[in-house]
């Protein structure tokens, strides 16, 4: 057997196989999308019962029918199990069998290894093309409203997660699996699976190593069924180990099987040591790495980043640990099942340094950051590295943007699960604020991800969680005005003045002058979309001086321009007046003449209402020369309606349609309001 060597190279293949780089980690059925339904497993038997019966309550009146409510739910099927008992093949396969009465589709989210509703919600909105700006989970139950299709929500762990995405009104089918009983979900029928019979078990295994081996020893094929208690997951993995090793007898196996010391009655965990334990040092020290792996999936590139190897040889081994049973193969990742993973974490305590552990973590988390950064560059050719030290390996690097948009959408809840593993360590840090500022840049340069509000929030909440512990005030402050800027996204102005508040009170800890100019300008407009211009004046002039102690011109142009705005709003045209006239001197002192002549329109708009004609014309002149100076056309003509509007007033009708019909040569014609006629 391949995987009782040491991890090697990707040896010659009668077969083109894709080269061992992140290319093979790309490849993905995007057609299907991320909430399609995963593969059938390679030998699915028995269970006919169970299935015949999970038919049969789709069609039997629910609870709502026999009290009689005028409308029905979705109908909702728990199959319970532990993992390992095979719940998720059954869900999977009765999704398929009752495709045909559900046109909308089947679709698929797994809601284990931290994954919460809100992530499982933004999934299937992204399978059927809907984009949802706040409450994800109503805009999923909206969309699958009437939508007459399957769900199977898999490794439900408490009964609001499958309540969260439940489709509202009758037609669809959620299809749920657990642990156990899911109490609070009306009218829920629970399958729960126990092990399977004595022919079942026996077809498993001829459909894995042939019915000759079978054949010529069927008592030793029933002892061996006999002894896996009929768990469909020891089963699999034994017959994927039979099968691995073609001259291995299935009594020879039946007999190393009764061998294993009965530390736990559990079959699963005989069948793991068994196979582990022909596994050659490497290769098992590989698979136990791979319980580091964020929600078990890993592919060549965490292997090798795991394990020291190289890429190739990581894939050839991932390859073969395929082969016997102890990892299943997806199409951009291998998983880690969950029922061999708290056996892989007690050998990992058991047979690992700590500390030899924590650097294969922090290699994984760094090849993620170099991953994360080839992403970008592929996504956004504008962003590539800046310096020789920061450029891409050739085996990093992404074939074209659609590969690289096809990974990170795919890969989005492992790299959302890493970023909480490296916070969780706690001796991480660094590596964990890197990966989250490489993950925030890579989902704004994907075209195809329009809403990542939910997954922005997760990640500043983790930095913010990092900068506390570490005593960090400039990143809390930063992570804080973030925060803050997501509240006011989402209509929650009163928690983004919270935010920002808090995230002031860091950078003046921090000496950090930027962040703290940041915040009160934060909440400045905060206070202005809370109707609050008179507070909103008070923190931006507080802005503004510490602007100023600062010498930033740039930022104390804008200052006195939205002072300025503020007080012409309120009427008080004399400090609107200073406030503008600042920012024409800001700007002149910058060079920016366009924005120099658009203050100066300001200012003449100021002078109009305060009641000075004679020198609003004058401003409009001097605006007027400076517009022309800077190519603005669109400014220009606003500016001559603006003097239009002012001869208007001091009795000059004739010039006034001068200037509108030299403004409607610049402007388009519904722009141009006054005298249609000339």
């Amino acid at each position: 057997m391949a995987a009782r060597g040491e991890p090697r190279e990707a040896g010659p293949s009668t077969e083109p196989k894709p080269a061992p780089t992140a290319a093979r980690a790309q490849q993905s059925t995007a057609a299907a999308g991320e909430a399609a339904l995963p593969q059938d497993p390679p030998y699915f038997v028995g269970r006919r019962r169970e299935l015949d019966g999970l038919r049969a309550d789709i069609d039997r009146p629910g609870l709502d029918v026999l009290r009689g409510q005028a409308t029905a739910g979705s109908r909702v099927l728990l199959v319970a199990g532990r993992p390992g008992s095979g719940r998720t093949a059954l869900a999977v396969r009765l999704a398929r069998e009752v495709a045909d009465r559900y046109p909308g589709g089947q679709y698929f989210v797994r809601l284990g290894n931290g994954t919460t509703s809100e992530q499982a919600a933004r999934t299937l909105l992204r399978a059927v093309g809907v984009e949802a700006r706040d409450d994800a989970q109503a805009a999923a139950r909206t969309a699958f409203a009437g939508r007459r299709a399957v769900l199977v929500l898999d490794d439900v762990t408490e009964p609001q997660q499958l309540l969260d995405l439940l489709p509202e009104g009758a037609g669809s089918l959620v299809v749920a699996t657990s642990d156990g009983p899911l109490p609070g979900v009306p009218d829920v029928r629970p399958c729960t699976l126990g092990g399977l019979d004595g022919p079942a078990a026996l077809d498993l295994l001829a459909q894995a190593i042939g019915p000759v081996r079978i054949t010529n020893d069927p008592r030793a094929a029933e002892v061996l069924a006999q002894e896996c208690g009929g768990h469909p997951a020891a089963l699999r993995l034994i017959a994927a180990w039979l099968a691995a090793q073609p001259r291995l007898s299935v009594t020879d196996a039946t007999r190393l099987l009764r061998a294993v010391p009965e530390e736990s009655p559990d079959p699963l965990a005989r069948a793991f040591r068994l196979v582990y334990g022909a596994l050659a040092q490497p290769v098992a020290r590989l698979l136990r790495l791979l319980a580091l792996a964020p929600a078990g999936l890993v592919d060549a590139q965490i292997a090798s980043a795991l394990a020291g190897c190289s890429v190739g040889a990581a894939q050839a081994t991932l390859d073969d640990l395929t082969g016997c049973g102890l990892l299943e193969a997806g199409p951009t990742h291998h998983r880690v099942p969950d029922c061999l993973m708290p056996m892989l974490r007690e050998l990992l305590e058991t047979l690992d340094r700590p500390g030899e552990l924590r650097l294969a973590q922090a290699r994984m988390l760094e090849r993620t950051v170099r991953l994360l950064q080839a992403c970008r560059v592929a996504l956004a050719p504008a962003a590539a590295p800046a310096s020789p030290a920061e450029e891409i390996p050739p085996a990093l690097r992404f074939p074209s943007q659609a590969a690289a948009g096809t990974w990170l959408r795919a890969r989005l809840p492992v790299l959302l699960a890493a970023v909480r593993t490296a916070v969780a360590d706690g001796e991480l840090d660094t590596l964990a604020r890197r990966l989250v500022a490489g993950l925030v840049r890579a989902l704004a340069a994907d075209p195809e991800v329009r809403d990542t509000t939910a997954e922005r929030y997760q990640l500043h909440t983790l930095v913010l969680d990092v900068a506390g512990r570490r005593g960090l005030h400039r990143e809390k402050a930063a992570a804080l005005i973030n925060l803050g800027d997501l509240d006011a996204e989402g209509a929650r102005p009163l928690d983004a003045l919270d935010r920002y508040r808090a995230a002031l009170v860091a950078a003046r800890e921090g000496f950090d002058g930027d962040a703290e100019g940041r915040a009160l300008e934060a909440i400045a407009g905060t206070y202005l979309e809370l109707d609050d211009p008179q507070r909103a004046s008070d923190w931006y002039g507080r802005a503004l001086a510490l602007r100023q102690t600062r010498g930033e011109l740039v930022h104390q142009a804008r200052l006195h321009s939205r002072l300025g705005a503020l007080h012409t709003y309120a009427g008080r045209y004399g400090p609107a007046l200073r406030e503008w006239k600042a920012a024409v001197a800001a700007h002149r002192r910058l060079r920016d003449v366009p924005a120099q002549a658009r203050a100066m329109s300001e200012v003449a708009r100021v002078q109009e209402y305060a009641g000075h004609p004679e020198e609003a014309l004058r401003t409009c002149r001097d605006a007027l020369y400076w517009a022309r100076e800077a190519g603005e056309k669109r400014l220009e003509g606003a500016v001559l309606l603006r003097m239009a509007d002012t001869l208007e007033r001091l009795g000059d009708p004739a010039g006034a349609r001068l200037q509108r019909a030299a403004a409607r040569r610049l402007l388009p014609a519904d722009e141009v309001p006054g005298d249609q006629g000339v």
